[in-house]
């Protein structure tokens, strides 16, 4: 240090997060010694900052407000472990030299060596080139090895979740692997999708709160990361590296969906774009097709503002035009795709007192039904134990010599077809009675409710009711068509003859007792098929 000058130090501590700065020192050591360097010296600290941030390009928030506060003269030397602590661009590199050149900065004392501004700037100026250097060849090298690695099939990354990346391996020669702890569970996430029933978020929904999915850092997937991942085309085979660069390669890794199945997700969600979390939900986006081309019927909602101040908002589902740009289909504005929504919902709503008639009518059936199984079955007991006696009888009687080898083989192969016929009656007499009474119970009571719910619903529950409706639904010339599902049909049938039982009824309905009406329903022989 020169003699005569008292000069006030910053001290200045950096440490990258990234990769080139592993082997540096942390910022706590590089305080320690270079506090201990200013008390062998006698060097005067007046504040000590400290960033974890890179140098590589300009913009440290505590590197430039130390720059300001030399500016103000606040301090007059900087105290570093190296010069590459304090820049690896050329803006900052040139900024210190300038301030050093000009008196500004009176000292640089690194852990190696001291710098004032009468020193030949070409030194510094090298020192500074060289760790800009440092950068720029990293980064080529490291995007070199990256592009290689994508053109062996490996995406150069972190793996998706669903994924991991080989941790056996050396960081840039990780393959991808399936992580065995998450990549069965986002198949059935790919699977919920694929239904056309649910949203993201409902299935982010039941991953997080009904199956226990966590990310491999322990914490529940986010929603952004849930639409991120569904169109992702990795899960398919294929990745684009850079992103944004239009160059995608066929992936070593094993895929999760089929390219088929890709397209279709991107179709529920509206289109091949990233989705975003909307404000507005379209309840039948993604479950109807177009009834000339097949592609997807899709929504979108139009804003007409009046001159007086008022504002109408509609909702118009109209086709996609993927499969053909030509398709002369015609938008439908929602609350007309409603209508014909409850029209059908109309044609299978049935009446309460039918629907508790009609659930007694089924329990009765299956109860005498599981009467005859029951007694079927005792009988195929004792029929199995029976035959299973005969070929214990069987074995005694060949021991004792009393049949031939050959007549043994014989009569114990009849047997045991005999006892495989009875273990199959026996499987087909198993009681499913309780599951097929659930299952029309929940027919009856969707076809009671579904019409009530439609209408006060929330836009969720109007798309559950009109996934259960049927399949195959179609949209023609501003018409909705359906195939109801069969059991519905039944519904159907029997709530066209409801409604006749009340047309021709004297008094009205409402006037007669429930028990009159069940006499009524009993003696109607064609009102139950379901």
């Amino acid at each position: 240090m020169e003699p005569g000058c008292k000069i006030k130090y910053f001290l200045y501590a950096r440490k990258s997060s990234e990769s080139e700065d592993r082997q540096v020192a942390s910022i706590e050591s590089q305080i320690t010694e270079l506090t201990a360097l200013a008390q062998r010296e006698g060097l005067e600290v007046v504040k000590v900052f400290s960033e974890a941030r890179s140098a590589k390009a300009p913009g440290r928030p505590l590197f430039n407000e130390m720059l300001q506060r030399l500016h103000r003269g606040e301090a007059q030397g900087i105290l570093c472990w190296k010069l590459d602590r304090l820049a690896r661009n050329p803006i900052d590199g040139g900024q210190i030299s300038w301030m050093l050149q000009q008196g500004i900065i009176k000292h640089i004392r690194t852990y190696e060596r001291s710098y004032y501004p009468t020193d030949n700037v070409l030194m510094i100026s090298v020192e500074f080139g060289m760790a800009n250097q440092y950068i720029l060849d990293l980064s080529q090298n490291t995007k070199r090895g990256l592009r290689a690695k994508a053109e062996r099939g490996w995406y150069p990354g972190p793996a998706p979740v669903g994924y991991m990346n080989n941790p056996q391996r050396r960081k840039g020669e990780r393959e991808i692997l399936k992580d065995p702890e998450r990549f069965d569970t986002v198949r059935k996430m790919f699977d919920l999708m694929l239904t056309g029933n649910y949203t993201p978020p409902q299935i982010l929904k039941i991953a997080t709160e009904k199956w226990g999915f966590r990310m491999m850092n322990g914490k529940p997937m986010a929603r952004s990361s849930i639409y991120r991942m569904f169109t992702e085309p990795f899960y398919y085979g294929v990745f684009e590296y850079p992103k944004g660069s239009g160059n995608w390669y066929k992936g070593k890794h094993e895929p999760m969906i089929t390219y088929e199945e890709y397209r279709r997700i991107q179709e529920l969600l509206g289109g091949k774009e990233k989705p975003k979390p909307k404000t507005r939900f379209f309840p039948f986006r993604g479950l109807i097709r177009c009834g000339e081309c097949g592609a997807m019927i899709t929504a979108e909602e139009k804003i007409k503002r009046q001159k007086n101040g008022n504002v109408h908002r509609y909702v118009y589902y109209h086709c996609t035009k993927r499969k053909d740009p030509n398709c002369s289909q015609k938008c439908i504005e929602e609350r007309e795709l409603e209508r014909q929504i409850l029209d059908i919902l109309e044609n299978i709503c049935i009446p309460q007192e039918f629907c508790e008639w009609a659930i007694k009518q089924l329990q009765a059936e299956a109860e005498k039904e599981r009467e005859y199984k029951s007694k079927l079955s005792a009988n195929l007991k004792r029929q199995y134990e029976r035959c299973q006696r005969k070929i214990d009888a069987l074995i005694d009687m060949r021991t004792d010599g009393e049949i031939t080898q050959e007549e043994f083989l014989r009569k114990k192969s009849e047997l045991e077809k005999e006892k495989l016929n009875i273990q199959e009656l026996l499987g087909k007499a198993d009681d499913k009675m309780d599951q097929w009474c659930e299952k029309v119970k929940e027919v009856f009571q969707f076809a009671r409710d579904a019409k009530r719910r439609f209408e006060m619903g929330t836009p969720e529950d109007k798309r559950r009711i009109l996934s259960a409706l049927g399949s195959n639904l179609l949209l023609k010339d501003k018409k909705l068509y359906i195939s109801i599902k069969k059991p519905l049909l039944y519904v159907e049938e029997a709530a066209r003859v409801v409604i006749a039982i009340y047309a021709r009824l004297e008094p009205p309905k409402t006037l007669v007792n429930k028990g009159k009406i069940w006499q009524i329903y009993s003696s109607e022989s064609r009102i139950l098929r379901v």
